[in-house]
């Protein structure tokens, strides 16, 4: 990540009002109710900034505990967990309009993948869920190793053990 680029958590500084990414839902969730959420400890809502203007946000995402039903799970899965597994999801993930295409999203789904990581050497967590919107946002995931469910194919999920090894590939040619 630039020098100038940092992730940290959303608060008052950060100008919600501004962002667009072009899709009103996410950017209604921004600027109404994600700091609501942070507070109150429903989710966790992180901002990517440039330390050159650290009040405007070029991109967030949004990270919430999770649990899912086995029955829920691909196949190769279901008889390695228990009937309820406890997971992390990436519940939003956007890039304001005039920073799209620059890598922004990888950077913070990257950021993700090590939170979760984190996360799972004190606590227990299978793998990071995923519901892309579309079909450009699920061939966007998938890229990452993420596997559609079952019966609902927009839903994607990333095991931690291919999480781990992403990061790993990731790592090694940074």
């Amino acid at each position: 990540m630039s020098s100038t680029l940092r992730i940290e958590t959303l608060s008052t500084v950060h100008n919600r009002a501004e962002f667009d990414c072009g899709n009103k839902a996410l950017n209604n969730f921004l600027q109404k109710i994600a700091r609501q959420h942070t507070e109150k400890g429903l989710s966790k809502t992180f901002v990517l900034i440039d330390s050159k203007h650290p009040n405007d946000i070029i991109a967030y995402m949004r990270l919430v505990v999770c649990e899912v039903l086995a029955d829920d799970i691909p196949h190769q899965w279901k008889n390695k967990y228990p009937n309820r597994i406890p997971a992390a999801k990436l519940a939003k993930l956007a890039v304001a309009i005039d920073q799209q295409k620059k890598g922004y999203g990888e950077l913070l789904l990257i950021d993700a993948m090590q939170k979760i990581l984190n996360v799972s050497y004190k606590m227990g967590v299978a793998g990071l869920f995923v519901d892309a919107k579309h079909e450009q946002a699920k061939a966007y995931y998938n890229q990452f190793a993420f596997i559609s469910m079952p019966d609902q194919l927009n839903n994607l999920f990333l095991p931690l053990a291919t999480l781990a090894k992403s990061l790993e590939t990731t790592n090694e040619h940074d």
